[in-house]
């Protein structure tokens, strides 16, 4: 993953959902950040490597929600502190990367 930091969510969206075959996580916007090719997130349970992962990013701008797939690419932390989830965006549709630039982008002010 990118260490260059795209945009982080806040206030832009609402919430952002985290799910896999075990798992369904609602994260508030300010434990998210957007990345190159992905996300970094705060969770208070660890995920496995290479999991597959999807995200539905809710936008308060204009209601409508952006689905991802992806892969959990790393997970460090402790039970006590929490962990931060690095996930790679394995297939974005043209629609899914306009929305999450014009996110980028509104945050920016351009």
């Amino acid at each position: 993953m990118s260490a260059k930091k795209v945009s982080s969510l806040n206030p832009l969206v609402d919430s952002l959902n985290v799910s896999s075959r075990e798992t369904t996580l609602e994260l508030a916007s300010d434990k998210v950040s957007v990345r190159k090719s992905g996300i970094e997130f705060r969770s208070p349970t660890p995920f496995k490597e290479w999991s597959e992962m999807t995200v539905t990013i809710h936008s308060p701008l204009d209601g409508r929600k952006v689905t991802c797939h992806g892969v959990i690419v790393a997970c460090t932390g402790t039970k006590h502190a929490g962990y931060l989830v690095a996930m790679v965006f394995t297939s974005l549709t043209k629609q899914a990367q306009a929305r999450l630039t014009s996110l980028a982008h509104a945050e920016l002010g351009l």
